[in-house]
């Protein structure tokens, strides 16, 4: 393997910047210092940019087996390199289902063979199988998955008998989708009742209500406190919500908090021009949510921001309100939209790089990944933040072929990625094919 070394970047790690040279060598950061140019075969000038910690995102959906005419681990996570992410977790809404040991392993085998970036995959929980559930290996999942609100798919678990007993029995992290199904059953009804089938996307944030969101995640919260369950909640989108969360770092937690890109970015202003393309679930609500979700991301009660990557066709987008799926693709632009938000003063750089990388591996207790140490794998990703581009549909690189950021001018660019130290891709170009690495935890 060839030895590299970056010179003259500005390294961001553990809440600091300093000019450095980074040497890599058999796919770990060999020596971070001045000077060290003489020990490498290749040397990669990287004045005037940033080198970060390559994105660990913890929730993507990309829709392998089963759905690949949406996506596939091999084309989304060839995006997500692009984008500057070197590590997903998958999601087990897929079909068949990851929610038997067997499945889980069989995602694993197949990603082995495919994945551009390293990758982990959750089991799902469902309202019977507690006993795969219980019989999981901790360092053989990133976590366990529980939809508490429909979403896609058939793995609703509405019991709150199975619940307990996922919360109780679970041997690793619990994520959760915190939506109440019985509520926004009834306002479909409501909004079908008034309008049909042609209910405006307007209407998606009442439909999928805050009072659904708040009753679902506080239940969440609620039932890890009385359980003593390692909770992870997902994809947050009100400012009540965020009261649930208690501030500051992410060490130490028994309850955690997560939001994402979109909801970050966009705000229901935005239906107007985008419409299904942007509907998600749990919905995109208001500019003050947005607001108050931004804020919560800068004092700790959010700790950490990944992306819920989830591509459907262009034409099962042009459908009606009830017929456009949820979900929409993200991780070809989710750092450079995260870093706009730097450049327009909402995030500091190092609270980017602490809730896309460090937090991420603090959190699911990964080996070896998430900073830029001497002796962790060299998963960096290198921005230019004077490089402004567009998204452009022709650069689109998700199967499905197009971007909720399209004509988004975006002040910074990804250069180079590099995974397990190989640099995958370089300046638009990728190298060749080589499969990422199955993710190692430290968990007891």
């Amino acid at each position: 393997m060839t030895t590299t070394v970056i010179t003259q970047a500005t390294v961001i790690n553990e809440g600091q910047r300093h000019q450095q040279d980074v040497l890599i060598r058999d796919g770990l950061i060999a020596e971070i210092g001045p000077d060290l140019t003489g020990k490498a075969d290749e040397v990669i000038d990287g004045s005037g940019q940033w080198l970060l910690p390559g994105m660990i995102d913890d929730q993507v959906h990309f829709r392998d087996p089963g759905l690949t005419h949406k996506g596939s681990i091999a084309t989304e996570s060839k995006a997500a390199v692009a984008g500057g992410t070197t590590t997903f977790m998958d999601m087990p809404n897929v079909n068949p289902t990851t929610t038997t040991l067997e499945a889980l392993e069989a995602k694993h085998a197949h990603a082995s063979k495919v994945a551009w970036a390293n990758y982990s995959f959750y089991l799902g929980a469902t309202n019977d199988n507690i006993e795969e559930v219980k019989a999981l290996d901790p360092n053989a999942a990133c976590g366990v998955k529980i939809f508490m609100g429909a979403s896609t798919g058939n793995m609703l678990v509405d019991r709150e008998a199975a619940l307990e007993q996922v919360f109780t029995h679970s041997p690793t992290l619990i994520t959760t989708h915190c939506e109440d199904t019985p509520m926004i059953k009834a306002q479909e009804a409501l909004y079908r009742e008034r309008y049909g089938e042609d209910v405006p996307m307007s209407a998606h944030p009442d439909i999928r209500c805050r009072e659904a969101c708040y009753k679902s995640s506080s239940f969440a919260v609620d039932l890890a406190k009385k359980t003593g369950a390692n909770l992870h909640v997902l994809h947050l989108t009100t400012a009540e919500e965020m009261a649930l969360f208690e501030p500051g770092p992410v060490a130490g937690k028994q309850i955690t908090a997560e939001a994402c890109t979109h909801h970050l970015w966009f705000c229901d202003e935005d239906y107007k021009q985008l419409g299904t393309l942007i509907k998600c679930n749990p919905a995109i609500k208001s500019r003050a949510d947005r607001d108050a979700i931004r804020q919560a991301v800068r004092d700790g009660r959010i700790d950490i921001i990944a992306t819920d990557h989830a591509p459907h066709t262009w034409e099962e987008k042009q459908n009606t309100y009830f017929k456009a799926p949820a979900g929409l693709p993200q991780v070809q632009k989710s750092l450079v939209s995260l870093l706009e938000l730097v450049h327009q003063g909402v995030f500091d750089l190092e609270t980017v790089v602490q809730k896309t990388a460090h937090n991420v591996a603090i959190r699911y207790q990964i080996a070896n990944r998430g900073y830029i140490r001497e002796g962790y794998a060299a998963d960096l990703v290198l921005v230019n933040p004077n490089q402004p581009h567009t998204d452009d549909p022709d650069s689109v690189l998700y199967h499905c072929g197009w971007s909720p950021w399209s004509g988004q001018r975006f002040q910074s660019s990804v250069t180079a990625t590099f995974v397990n130290g190989v640099k995958m891709f370089d300046r638009g170009q990728f190298a060749a094919f080589q499969p990422g690495q199955r993710l190692t935890f430290e968990r007891r």
